[in-house]
């Protein structure tokens, strides 16, 4: 019996216990980047720390990141065997990987000056010293990344998904201990030398502290469930290594090559005053829902995907990549009109106070707005490479994500000259675009055939009422303000609030023509959750 089979959990069970978890863990997030913001605005500390942050965050994100390659290739393997065979397979991963990454985190210590000049060319010299400072504080994150992702995908596999959906908050955690002690300190002692001194240690230590009580608070729940320990192995003979490897170095290649993109990016808009700290806050805004959506989607689908990968369940498997991408849709879709007609009072809300500043929220809203443009692109994006993975193919994305970095660094060349910091999230956009578009022309012909004009028709509708959501969500917010203005926090609150309601109902109201058996499900969870 393989490790998930145990487990009689639904999709939608799954999918509750992920997304209750991960909203704890964003909502702290989001308070984390309320206080860094109020005490730093978009200034050189934070600007800094955008580019320090650049490889120990890569790193995060594409091996400890939940979905991401390690966890996707444990998941994957780990579903289809014995749990009995889980501890050594594990550990015998989890010494090959750390003895990696250890080289790299030395690498990361010793060369942070070089990494720093690669990755942003036009930084001021005192923005550059910060962002060298704290990098080598945060190089072992490279180390711990590798292990995150190792539990994450074991305890997934095991059934287990509170700890791993949660754990992320130890870091927001211990930046917003440090941050808040460090403001009740200096009162209104801002903008001193050595206060930008203490807050750039406090950003980068809290970061590497987070990440150690993460890796060490699955390492506790793996060692209970008997799904490995600290053990030392080198026995790559044992069944299932290959497996996971043969998955796990395409997969982060892949994924490796879409966080390039990232790169490319940074590098582009180093030379704009700011525009670092803009694009961490604006993007953050827009991670944090898709964060606890796709955290919903993708981490119930990817078992399913990989039990289903066999030709004999093709059928089956269609109707569940359909599934994927219409909740995608009727998630993201309505976020994307929300974004597009109140991104600067969304801004102003979140964190217009103390060092971050009207000129900051005009600065952060446009981006914003181009952010949420992309949301289902991204998200869709994810939910097709989770497919390859479950067929056992992570060498096609990895030859998509090639080519998306060649064009991604032509668009970001042309978009940034026209459109400033937004020129480089469009151009994002239209990789994932064009990457949804490759990905699934070959999984329609790999799997004889997908309804794909019925798709694209149904899509098509739900943009449309996407976009009269946007302009009746936007109407509203309008009328608001003529009327009673929104110069005090309840007013703002209550302008948005009436407005995202307004953009929501219009949106399912639209959306229920299409009778959509995705929208059926998903409002049928909401009203449990709600009489619960």
């Amino acid at each position: 019996m393989s490790v998930t089979k145990k487990s009689s959990r639904s999709l939608a069970s799954i999918a509750s216990i992920v997304a209750i978890a991960t909203l704890i863990s964003k909502i702290v997030g989001l308070v984390r980047e309320q206080i860094v913001a109020a005490a730093f605005g978009v200034g050189e500390v934070v600007n800094a720390y955008a580019y320090a942050y650049v490889i120990p965050g890569f790193l995060l994100i594409l091996l400890g990141g939940i979905n991401g390659p390690f966890h996707s290739a444990l998941v994957s393997v780990l579903a289809k065997r014995d749990k009995s065979e889980a501890a050594p397979l594990v550990e015998t991963v989890t010494t090959l990987v750390t003895a990696m990454l250890l080289i790299v985190t030395v690498i990361l210590v010793v060369f942070a000056g070089t990494f720093i000049d690669l990755l942003a060319p036009g930084l001021e010299s005192e923005v550059r010293e910060i962002a060298i400072f704290q990098l080598r504080i945060m190089a072992p994150v490279a180390m711990l990344a590798g292990l995150i992702g190792i539990g994450f995908g074991t305890l997934n596999a095991a059934d287990q998904y509170w700890l791993p959906s949660i754990s992320p908050l130890f870091s927001s955690i211990t930046i917003v201990i440090g941050v808040g002690i460090l403001l009740w300190q200096v009162g209104e002692q801002l903008n001193t030398p050595e206060y930008f001194q203490i807050g750039s240690l406090i950003l980068a230590g809290g970061t590497v502290a987070g990440a150690i009580l993460q890796w060490l608070a699955q390492l506790i729940a793996q060692w209970r469930s008997g799904l490995g320990s600290l053990r030392l192995r080198f026995d790559w003979r044992i069944p299932g290594v290959m497996d996971v490897l043969k998955v796990m170095a395409p997969a982060t290649l892949s994924s490796g090559m879409l966080q390039i993109n990232v790169y490319t990016d940074l590098y582009f808009v180093s030379y704009l005053s700011g525009a670092a700290a803009a694009m961490r806050y604006a993007n953050f805004i827009v991670l944090t829902p898709v964060g606890i959506i796709s955290n919903m989607i993708l981490v119930p689908f990817l078992p399913v995907f990989s039990r289903l990968a066999a030709p004999e369940n093709w059928q089956e498997l269609k109707v569940r990549i359909r599934q994927g991408l219409f909740l995608t849709a009727l998630t993201m879709l309505p976020l994307t009109a929300v974004f597009l007609s109140l991104a600067l009072p969304i801004v102003r809300l979140i964190y217009q106070r103390y060092q971050f500043n009207e000129e900051a929220a005009q600065l952060v809203a446009p981006l914003l707005m181009v952010y949420g443009l992309g949301m289902f692109f991204y998200l869709g994006r994810d939910v097709l490479v989770r497919v390859f993975y479950a067929l056992g193919d992570g060498e096609t994305p990895f030859r998509v994500s090639i080519l998306n970095i060649f064009l991604n660094v032509i668009l970001d060349y042309f978009l940034v000259k026209s459109f400033a910091a937004p020129g480089v999230v469009m151009a994002t956009i239209s990789v994932n675009v064009f990457s949804m578009v490759i990905f699934l022309s070959i999984l329609h012909r790999r799997l004889h055939g997908l309804p794909l004009v019925e798709w694209g028709l149904t899509w098509l509708g739900l943009v449309f009422a996407s976009v009269l959501a946007s302009l009746g969500s936007w109407g509203v917010s309008w009328g608001f303000e003529r009327v009673l203005g929104n110069n005090n926090f309840l007013l703002l609150l209550l302008e948005l609030g009436l407005a995202t309601a307004s953009a929501l109902i219009i949106f399912i109201l639209i959306a229920m023509q299409f009778k959509l058996p995705e929208l059926e499900l998903l409002t049928s969870r909401i009203r449990q959750k709600i009489r619960r």
